[in-house]
């Protein structure tokens, strides 16, 4: 077809319009040099596209034309809207999202039976191999045809209500479903078809518009590769993607821009095809790529971690805590066994919560478990804080879990625990309460300007010096370093034994910078505060609680840091808890001694006048009023063993759990000392508390399992020298002897599976502040989520493949390019 030019008048002089053989007007772009009309021209390519994005229709009364973002659509199917209601220009990206994820199948769920004639039935998990396309709802007990559904609006009114709106549950007639399926011209295979075409794009009409060549392929594959390689690096990381300024003249485009340069000055072959080398339209640099190329990151890692969980029993651990921007976020791991017998503490979401009350708690988290096909029936512990919110006997998150699941045991942190113990004993005596007052005092005089702080650097770098020089001090790699003053909180484990060691450590050094202060403070309320700290130092009450309260902590300690471990088990920390128990008591009855040598010995050091123990007690209150006591009634009875009175009370008061009757029967599994504490009927007893995981036959079998379980296990030398049940797991793993064993395999999973401390949970808020920061304040929570699953789970992510990524971002929306 070829065009002709005319002039016209109304475009104004010189003006050309081509015309084509039956007068209408041809757009320039189209006409090629020799006057043909090119039908493949850009504006063709831009009206096919256009077109492609249907508008909504102004009759339809059901169609919305607002945007969604499809981050947040509902993926239990009883609570997904019809696709026709979606913004049509929306609906394909809906498909897709829905497709990519894939149909809700809840495996791990324990399905609810109900009466169908004199027989109870339900809906059978195998269903989900045989059928790939069913789905179903937990919510509402039904079962569903994501194909059918997503392409409802397409026609298919003939038998596909039941599985796309009512849902089915006639459980007795598995016939239904190989009814739906029907022949190879029913709906349910032609919406089969069209989910294959729309997640190939190779096939599309905008494919078949825009035909590739296979150089252009190539190109765009090296090009989307190096984008998605600069991702991983960024994620890996935890560094931001974009710059202040990412135009074309700025010297700083952001760690994005920049390493993808960067990559491209290493290798001409990809410098050739990235950034201004690119098509405008299809750099694979904006934003929004970004972004997809993250969440794909992000969804392969928790593909990885849901494909380890599989239909096995998890425990719950969750906390929150507001972020950078004050929102408040929660975080959610699951705690779990893996394959290898090992357990595993894996991170799997942060959810924006818009208060932190129980029930929203509670609304996220199924919303959470619906989008990973995870059920609650399968929660075997949670673990929380003692917030009223999470614990709470009747409406706390704790109660509201356990409604549904009984088996879901509730155990308050161990490690947080043992810090309200620190703290109780801090607010109930009124020495060691003064004493914790005045310690932030000084750290709060000493570090209140960079001055002073400077100067506590400068004379503790003197000291070390001098002591090297005396060789008073060892010199090696890690020794000597610069410290400060580190500031004690109720909240932050263990920080209380670090401000002591510090100020012990830079106790010369503090009392030049109070005494520097006293003389030249900036006004008389910090001389005063200077001059009191200075006259408390002198003193051998000070010196005494210091070390007092030092040497307890420092028991503590190892406890603390033992319960912060991932793979500790319940059992092994209840030993622990009480092992510390036991110093504490051993120290009360004959540990004051060695304390008030170490404190003779501070005294000595640092010039403090030491107390004789023989002479009679004076009150520095009130020295008038005489007590009838010496000074060592007073420092070993009414301060160490009171102190220490209370610390083993409240760990006695705390620790609660560890007197259950869950507890004591799992103790039976300990395989410390050859199994001395194994106990056929504490096992027995166990399995009547999970009755989810064992039914009356497989008790009965159970009982006869244990006999032969014994006696192999006391007589194989391999499990002689156990330490645990986390040993003991491991080992039957290896051994095999989980698959001849499995009934007791299960109960040494469902003891590993209860939570201990939330340590893992306190760590991914320590890293969402290194992902949000000041500076990166405005990141969207969905960017936000999908960052923390790629920066805290380092080993999926590492082993997530490029290819699969690429599969994956290929498969989310239409792309301009081609693979």
């Amino acid at each position: 077809m070829v065009s002709r030019v005319v002039e016209e008048e109304r475009f104004g002089a010189g003006a050309r319009r081509h015309i084509d053989e039956k007068g209408a007007y041809v757009p320039f772009s189209q006409v090629a040099g020799d006057g043909s009309i090119s039908f493949l021209s850009s504006d063709f390519w831009n009206f096919g596209t256009q077109f492609l994005k249907r508008k909504a229709s102004s009759t339809d009364g059901n169609t919305s034309n607002n945007t969604i973002d499809i981050n947040n659509l509902p993926w239990d199917p009883s609570e997904r809207p019809k696709i026709i209601t979606y913004n049509p220009n929306q609906r394909d990206e809906i498909r897709r999202k829905y497709l990519v994820r894939g149909p809700c199948q809840p495996r791990g769920h324990e399905f609810p039976s109900k009466v169908v004639g004199a027989k109870a039935r339900r809906f059978v998990v195998n269903w989900f191999d045989q059928f790939q396309w069913l789905e179903y709802s937990v919510k509402v007990d039904r079962a569903y045809c994501l194909p059918c559904y997503l392409f409802k609006d397409q026609g298919g009114n003939h038998g596909t209500y039941a599985f796309v709106i009512d849902g089915f549950n006639s459980w007795s007639k598995k016939d239904r479903l190989k009814l739906h399926k029907g022949e190879v011209n029913s709906f349910h295979h032609k919406a089969l078809k069209k989910c294959e075409d729309l997640i190939n794009q190779n096939q599309s009409i905008v494919a078949a518009l825009h035909k590739q060549t296979e150089l252009m392929k190539t190109e765009y594959h090296m090009r989307l590769n190096a984008s998605v390689e600069v991702c991983r690096y960024l994620l890996e990381n935890a560094l931001p993607f974009h710059g202040n300024d990412e135009s074309e003249n700025s010297m700083y485009k952001g760690y994005f821009l920049g390493t993808l340069k960067l990559i491209g000055r290493t290798n001409s072959d990809i410098e050739k095809v990235i950034l201004q080398n690119a098509p405008k339209n299809n750099q694979l640099t904006s934003p929004m790529i970004q972004k997809d190329l993250i969440t794909c990151f992000a969804e392969e890692v928790l593909k990885s971690i849901m494909g380890e969980i599989g239909d096995d029993v998890f425990a719950l651990l969750v906390d929150e805590s507001s972020d950078v921007s004050r929102k408040e976020q929660m975080a959610v791991v699951l705690r779990f066994v893996d394959k290898c017998g090992i357990v595993q503490e894996r991170f799997i979401g942060i959810v924006h919560v818009m208060d932190t009350s129980a029930l929203s708690l509670k609304s996220a988290l199924d919303a959470l478990f619906a989008k990973h096909g995870l059920s609650f029936t399968k929660v075997r512990g949670q673990g929380y804080d003692g917030a009223s919110n999470m614990s709470g006997k009747f409406n706390g998150l704790k109660a509201l879990i356990l409604n549904d699941n009984e088996s879901a045991f509730y155990i308050h942190c161990f490690a947080h625990q043992l810090q309200l113990v620190v703290v109780a004993v801090a607010k109930k005596h009124d020495g060691v309460k003064d004493f914790f007052y005045l310690l932030a005092l000084v750290v709060t005089v000493v570090n209140s300007s960079c001055k002073r702080k400077d100067m506590l650097r400068e004379i503790h770098k003197d000291r070390i010096q001098e002591e090297i020089g005396n060789d008073e001090i060892e010199t090696g790699k890690g020794l000597n370093q610069e410290i400060s003053l580190v500031r004690a909180g109720d909240t932050r484990w263990n920080s209380h034994l670090k401000t002591i060691t510090s100020l012990i450590s830079l106790f010369p050094e503090v009392k030049k910078v109070l005494e520097y202060v006293e003389d030249d403070g900036d006004n008389g309320a910090t001389r005063l505060q200077a001059s009191g700290l200075l006259s408390y130092f002198k003193t051998f009450e000070f010196v005494f609680y210091m070390h007092l309260i030092l040497t307890i902590l420092g028991l503590t300690n190892s406890l603390s840091q033992a319960l912060q471990r991932k793979d500790q088990d319940i059992l092994e920390a209840v030993d622990l808890i009480g092992t510390t128990k036991a110093q504490l008591q051993m120290l009360r009855e004959n540990g004051f001694d060695q304390v008030l040598e170490k404190c003779y010995s501070f005294c000595d050091k640092h010039e403090i006048v030491k107390l004789d123990m023989a002479e009679g007690y004076v009150n520095t209150r009130n020295p008038r009023k005489r007590m009838n006591i010496n000074n060592r009634h007073h420092y070993n009875y009414d301060i160490f063993n009171t102190v220490l009175d209370m610390q083993i009370r409240e760990f006695g008061d705390r620790f609660c759990e560890i007197s259950t009757d869950l507890l004591q029967n799992m103790a039976a599994l300990n395989p410390r000392n050859s199994f001395s504490q194994f106990n056929k009927s504490s096992l027995l007893k166990l399995s009547k508390m999970y009755p989810r995981d064992f039914d009356d036959k497989e008790r009965m079998i159970l009982e006869h399992e244990l006999d032969i379980y014994y006696h192999f296990v006391y007589n194989d030398v391999r499990f002689a020298n156990l330490n645990g049940i986390a040993d003991l797991a491991r080992l039957m793993v290896a051994t095999r002897k989980h698959l001849s064993h499995p009934l007791v395999y299960r109960l040494l999973k469902l003891t590993l599976v209860l939570p201990i401390a939330t340590a893992t949970v306190e760590r991914c808020f320590s890293s969402m502040k290194l992902v949000k920061k000041d500076l990166r304040n405005r990141i969207s929570d969905d960017f936000l989520n999908a960052a923390l699953i790629c920066d805290i789970e380092k080993e999926a992510h590492a082993k997530v493949k490029t290819e699969d990524v690429i599969d994956r971002f290929q498969k989310m929306k239409t792309r301009r390019g081609q693979i």
